[in-house]
């Protein structure tokens, strides 16, 4: 076994904040949704936020358990999988940081993409925010490549705290998108945009270099 398998519960929760905001400050289309669910009304926009954050913590939990049966199994599998999944989590990066060079999403825009439609309460909001995100593969590939690769906690307590991390982060972020969205809605400007894919893809390439060569 490598040393990440011992890693704490305090470690297991950093490392689950970093995850957390890796794959929720890029702003794609939900973010985008979000912002203008902000501007539709608060409670819906808080709603429609926990149902990012929820789907994401869910997605991280269900990575986090097939990681550690994986793991009990042993064998010289490791390498390669920190391998595959360096690998994985780079071109997640690239895929973002290529996305650059289109012209930014706006909200009608992502509207096609099975966006809101006309006002409903909270319960439909986070319905319907909970819908959008799980079909997101990008998010599952995020945690599974991260996790089975090495980058993730390998005990009960520390996938835990993983979890709990990749929670908060993304709550935390996800209510910070919906109270800007209440306050100025989807006016949030293209440079705003690429800096917040800037930002959460490198924190992406750097779990990818971590996963590739842990300590």
């Amino acid at each position: 076994m490598t040393e990440v398998t011992g890693i704490g519960t305090a470690a297991a929760a950093l490392a689950g904040i970093g995850a957390g905001l890796g794959v929720a400050v890029p702003l794609g289309a939900v973010g985008v949704l979000l912002l203008e669910e902000g501007r539709r009304g608060r409670s819906a926009a808080v709603s429609a936020a926990c149902a990012v954050a929820f789907v994401d913590a869910a997605y991280a939990a269900l990575a986090t358990a097939l990681g550690s049966r994986l793991a009990s199994t042993g064998g010289g599998w490791e390498a390669w999988a920190r391998a595959g999944s360096a690998v994985v989590l780079t071109a997640v990066a690239v895929r973002g940081l290529l996305g650059l060079r289109r012209p930014p999403a706006t909200p009608s825009g992502a509207a096609v993409l099975g966006g809101p439609g006309p006002v409903g309460g909270p319960g439909r909001a986070f319905l319907r925010f909970t819908a959008l995100t799980a079909v997101n593969p990008t998010t599952a590939l995020y945690f599974a490549a991260l996790v089975t690769g090495g980058g993730g906690p390998r005990s009960a307590p520390a996938g835990a705290a993983f979890v709990v991390g990749v929670l908060a982060a993304s709550l935390l972020w996800q209510q910070l998108l919906a109270a800007v969205g209440v306050s100025v809605g989807a006016r949030l400007s293209a440079r705003a945009r690429r800096l917040s894919y800037c930002v959460g893809y490198g924190l992406v390439v750097c779990y990818a270099v971590r996963t590739a060569w842990p300590r």
